[in-house]
């Protein structure tokens, strides 16, 4: 209770765990830490008695212990994780999976997928990804979870609660598709009746090749309006898309990712 406000606690019951279009949710044992932020530079002058510290580069984490699951049939987590890839991974981390609820995604090389086996017989991975190029990044999820799509559809809109000209990204995660051609687009609103499409937040058209995963971005200056919802179009039709998005939208002038 802070001031007189009952502040509901939760668990991480039903949580998701995306890694670069692959869900792993199933096969994750723990999150250790989804965490980062600016690194603390020391700036003190000798006029002062305490420490003055400044936000340097900003950096992040995600730390997580993973069953052994492999299947030779459909690649399973063994598969995607074990690769080492040396390019980069998008991870997405849904706390449950509701439409409108927290998110955290990372830009990130793999690092280790070191196995333990316990005296029981317990065969565990540990496995590490380390921000590359951006932070970590906290947002909400547009998608209740992963949303599958048969035909072009306008996804429910979630409300920010006032517009904000400081910009917006988005992470896209897709799992399967089956079609010709997708698109998955960004729209806001100011009434939550007329929308429009939000420049910079369109995702690259998907003609194949999931499992997959994008970030995107506008510019730092850009207007988001109150309400925001996340699309599908198409040009030569589709049958079936399993997709996630998380968008985050600035709140305070001056955010460089």
């Amino acid at each position: 209770m802070d001031g007189g406000t009952v502040v509901a606690k939760e668990s991480g019951l039903g949580d998701m765990l995306i890694v670069h279009g692959y869900n792993a949710s199933g096969d994750i044992q723990a999150l250790g830490n989804i965490g980062g932020g600016p690194a603390l530079l020391t700036m003190t002058g000798i006029d002062k008695s305490a420490y003055e510290r400044q936000g340097g580069l900003r950096s992040g984490q995600f730390e997580m212990t993973t069953f052994f699951n492999s299947d030779t049939v459909t690649p399973a987590t063994h598969q995607e994780l074990s690769a080492l890839p040396r390019t980069d991974v998008i991870l997405t981390y849904g706390h449950t999976t509701q439409l409108g609820w927290p998110a955290a995604s990372i830009v990130a090389k793999q690092i280790g997928y070191d196995p333990q086996r316990g005296d029981d017989g317990m065969l565990i991975f540990s496995v590490s990804a380390q921000s590359n190029a951006f932070g970590v990044e906290w947002g909400r999820q547009l998608t209740p979870g992963v949303r599958t799509d048969t035909a072009a559809t306008n996804g429910a809109s979630i409300d920010t609660t006032a517009a904000a000209s400081f910009g917006a990204q988005a992470y896209l995660q897709v799992g399967a598709f089956t079609g010709t051609d997708v698109t998955v687009k960004i729209q806001d609103s100011a009434d939550n009746a007329t929308f429009a499409d939000v420049a910079g937040l369109t995702f690259t058209q998907i003609t194949g090749g999931a499992p997959l995963a994008e970030r995107i971005a506008t510019g730092n200056t850009a207007t988001i309006r109150r309400y925001v919802r996340a699309v599908t179009v198409t040009t030569g039709g589709f049958t079936s898309l399993s997709f996630s998005v998380n968008f985050i939208k600035n709140e305070i002038a001056g955010v460089t990712y």
